[in-house]
């Protein structure tokens, strides 16, 4: 499943992104934030030097920092990254879940909306920003960000406590039959109170109604036992950010 899941990983970037040699970028136009911002390389990918370089280079013209996301070990990309003093900045698991053990969490007090209107998406994307601790958009690009995200097939869902936003995430667009749930995010104030786990889990259901099998990459920290695990998701193998700086 990890080959299909790095596949779905590549085709959800593929329409927005460039080509550099066996890597294909994506660019942020309204943020340098390293997450939203990085490479993703070929299906059996063999970088040159000259390759690797060309990708700095790239990166370096648009004030970003160069930065990949892959599943390893790809020994042949692994050792071009590494002579370009590329490094292993954290490995995330990647965490999968079959629609038999999938668990959804009761959670009184909590709405979970689909945003529609532009404040809505302005909203969730505030919220999802604000959870991450990265600078807010202006909202003309939030907009434009959800709703092209949206135009794609992605499902985004808010939650709401007595009518405040207080989380937000969303499943991607489908690819190869995979749908990634990401950008769970939940405000400080309002955490452990397992709103991000209800998100979660009525993404993934949304993603086996259309037919599709969710995954999700996190943090190796506690959320693998303590946010996911519960709702039946298990840990399958690791991806890694890699990045110059």
């Amino acid at each position: 499943m990890l080959h299909h899941i790095q596949t779905a990983l590549r085709e959800s970037v593929r329409a927005d992104s460039t080509r550099v040699g066996p890597f294909l970028v994506r660019f942020d136009a309204d943020s340098d934030d390293v997450y939203s911002n990085y490479a993703v390389p070929e299906a059996d990918a063999e970088p040159t030097d000259e390759d690797v370089a060309e990708l700095v280079s790239l990166f370096r013209a648009k004030n970003r920092v160069p930065r990949l996301e892959y599943i390893r070990p790809v020994p042949v990309l692994d050792a071009a990254l590494d002579r370009a003093g590329f490094t292993v900045e954290r490995e995330y698991p990647v965490m999968a879940v079959e629609p038999d053990d999938l668990r959804v969490p009761d959670v009184p007090g909590v709405e979970l909306v689909e945003p529609v209107t532009d404040d809505e998406l302005v909203a969730a994307t505030d919220v999802q920003n604000a959870a991450f601790g990265v600078g807010s958009l202006i909202r003309e690009a939030a907009i434009r960000r959800q709703r092209s995200m949206l135009s794609k097939g992605a499902v985004l869902l808010m939650a709401l406590v007595d009518g405040v936003p207080a989380g937000a995430g969303l499943a991607v667009a489908p690819a190869g039959g995979l749908a990634q749930v990401a950008g769970i995010g939940v405000l400080e104030r309002f955490r452990g109170r397992r709103i991000g786990q209800l998100i979660t889990a009525r993404l993934s259901e949304r993603v086996f109604a259309a037919g599709h099998r969710p995954f999700l990459e996190t943090e190796p920290d506690h959320k693998v036992d303590r946010v996911y695990g519960p709702l039946g998701y298990r840990v399958i193998g690791h991806s890694a950010g890699v990045r110059l700086t």
